[in-house]
C-alpha cells in the first residue's frame, strides 16, 4: 500500500481521532442517591430500636415484686427440728465371734442387765481353760512349798530344841565340875574340858539359830513371791473369764432399743457398732441452721418449739459449728415439759431467737438471696415495665424479713424471686 506523501499528511485534513473531546462526568445524582439510601437504613433502624425491648423480656407473671417498706424486723427463724433421745448408750461389741443366739430386737423396751445376744468364741474358751490350768498349777506348787518350809521349820525347831537341851545339861555338868574342882576331886584339865564344851554347845545353839532365822526370811521371800504370782494369775483368770462373759451381751442402761439389727450366724468383730439404747423419756431437738446464722446463734438462748397447738419453752444446748452442704447443728433441750406424744425421729417448728427486735427497712426474703447474694436486686422503674440492676446492702435476715441496709428506699418495688433465669442481664423488660 502506498503511504501519501509527508507534506500530507502534515497538512491535511484532521482525523477522526483529533476531532473527540473529553466530557466531565455528572456525579452529583449519585452521591444524592447514596444519602438517600444512609438516611432510609439510620431511619430503619432508628424504628427497629424502637420496636425491640430493651433488656431481656421477662414475662411479669413470672416474677414475684415486693415493695421495700419501714416497719419492725423480728429477729428470728423457724427451723425444721427432729426428736432426739436427750441420753443414749452406745453398744460396740467388746469381743468377736459368731452370734448364737438373740434374745431382743430393734425398738424394744430392756432392762437394764437383760441379756441381748450371745457370741460363741472357741480361741477365748480356751484361753480360759489355759488360764485355769496354770492357776491350778501355780496353786499346787504354793501348796507344796508351804508344806516344804513347814518340814523345814519343824526339823530347825527339833534341832533347836536338842541343842538348847544340850546346853542346859553342860551348864549343870560344869557347875557341878566347877564344885568338884574346888573341892580338889576333879582335875584343872577336866574342868577347863567341861568349860570347853558348854562354850561349844553354846556356839551350836546360836549358829542353829542364825540358819534357823535365814531359812525363815528365804522362804518368806519365796512364799510371797509365789503369792504374787498367783495373785497375777487370779487377775488374769479374771480378765479372760470376763472376756468369755462378754460374749453374752447385756443390756447396759434400761431403755428402747435402737439400730439393733443382729442375725443368728452373723459374724460380730470388735469395736464393731451394735446398735444403742436410748432413754424415750427424756428427747432433745436437732436442727439443720444456715451457715450465714452461724455467729448469731448462742447456748443458753431462751427458744420455742411448736407441736400441733402447743408451745413449748427450749433452750440452746449445744452448737456444731462444722458445715456441711451450707449449714450447721443445732441441739436445744426442752427447759419444761416436752410434748407428751413426741417420739425420737419426729419433727416439729422450732424458733430460734437471734436478737431483739427492732424498726428497720424491709423486704420480704425470698429466693433473690441465693442467687444475688445480697449483693444486689432488680429494682422497678416508676412505669413498672423496666426493671434495672441496683447494688444494695442488706442486713440481718429471717425466716420472712430481711433488713435494707443501703441502696433501697420505701416504697420502690423490687423483684424478689429468683434471679438465676436471667444470667447477667443488667436490665429487665417486663411485658404482661
Amino acid at each position: 500500500m502506498d503511504r501519501p506523501p509527508p507534506h500530507l499528511a502534515a497538512s491535511g485534513s484532521p482525523s477522526g481521532a483529533a476531532m473527540d473531546r473529553v466530557v466531565p462526568r455528572r456525579r452529583g445524582k449519585r452521591i444524592a442517591l447514596l444519602a438517600a439510601g444512609c438516611a432510609l437504613a439510620a431511619g430503619a433502624a432508628a424504628a427497629l430500636w424502637q420496636a425491640v425491648p430493651r433488656g431481656l423480656q421477662v414475662p411479669l407473671q413470672d416474677v414475684r415484686i415486693a415493695t421495700v417498706a419501714k416497719g419492725v424486723f423480728r429477729d428470728d427463724i423457724v427451723v425444721r427440728a427432729t426428736a432426739e433421745p436427750l441420753d443414749s448408750v452406745i453398744l460396740d461389741s467388746v469381743e468377736s465371734g459368731r452370734v448364737e443366739e438373740v434374745f431382743a430386737r430393734d425398738g424394744a423396751m430392756v432392762a437394764k442387765g437383760e441379756l441381748l445376744f450371745r457370741l460363741s468364741n472357741p480361741q477365748r474358751n480356751l484361753e480360759l481353760l489355759a488360764r485355769q490350768a496354770e492357776h491350778a498349777q501355780q496353786s499346787s506348787n504354793l501348796s507344796n512349798l508351804r508344806l516344804s518350809q513347814e518340814a523345814g521349820r519343824t526339823d530347825h525347831q527339833r534341832r533347836l530344841s536338842d541343842l538348847r537341851f544340850a546346853l542346859a545339861k553342860g551348864q549343870k555338868q560344869h557347875a557341878r565340875n566347877v564344885a568338884l574342882a574346888a573341892q580338889g576331886f576333879i582335875s584343872q584339865v577336866a574342868l577347863e574340858e567341861s568349860g570347853d564344851r558348854l562354850a561349844q554347845q553354846r556356839h551350836a545353839l546360836a549358829q542353829e539359830q542364825r540358819s534357823s532365822d535365814t531359812e525363815a526370811g528365804v522362804r518368806g521371800d519365796a512364799l510371797a513371791q509365789m503369792e504374787k504370782a498367783i495373785k497375777g494369775l487370779q487377775s488374769g483368770l479374771l480378765l479372760v473369764g470376763a472376756t468369755v462373759d462378754a460374749l453374752a451381751v447385756r443390756a447396759p442402761v434400761a431403755g428402747m432399743l435402737t439400730g439393733f439389727r443382729l442375725q443368728v450366724g452373723q459374724t460380730v468383730k470388735t469395736d464393731q457398732h451394735i446398735g444403742r439404747v436410748d432413754d424415750p423419756r427424756r428427747l432433745k431437738l436437732a436442727a439443720q441452721v444456715d451457715e450465714f446464722y452461724l455467729n448469731r446463734v448462742a447456748v443458753g438462748r431462751q427458744d420455742s418449739a411448736r407441736q400441733d397447738d402447743g408451745v413449748y419453752p427450749v433452750a440452746v444446748s449445744t452448737i456444731y459449728p462444722q458445715i456441711k452442704d451450707g449449714r450447721f447443728t443445732v441441739e436445744m433441750a426442752f427447759s419444761g415439759a416436752q410434748p407428751a406424744a413426741l417420739s425420737p425421729g419426729q419433727s416439729l417448728d422450732a424458733q430460734l431467737t437471734l436478737g431483739e427486735p427492732a424498726r428497720a427497712t424491709l423486704l420480704p426474703n425470698g429466693a433473690f438471696l441465693g442467687d444475688s447474694g445480697g449483693a444486689w436486686v432488680f429494682v422497678l422503674a416508676a412505669d413498672g415495665a423496666l426493671a434495672q440492676r441496683r447494688a444494695v446492702r442488706l442486713g440481718r435476715r429471717s425466716n420472712k424479713q430481711v433488713e435494707v441496709l443501703s441502696g433501697l428506699a420505701p416504697g420502690e418495688k423490687v423483684i424478689v424471686s429468683a434471679y438465676a433465669a436471667f444470667g447477667k442481664s443488667e436490665r429487665l423488660q417486663l411485658s404482661r
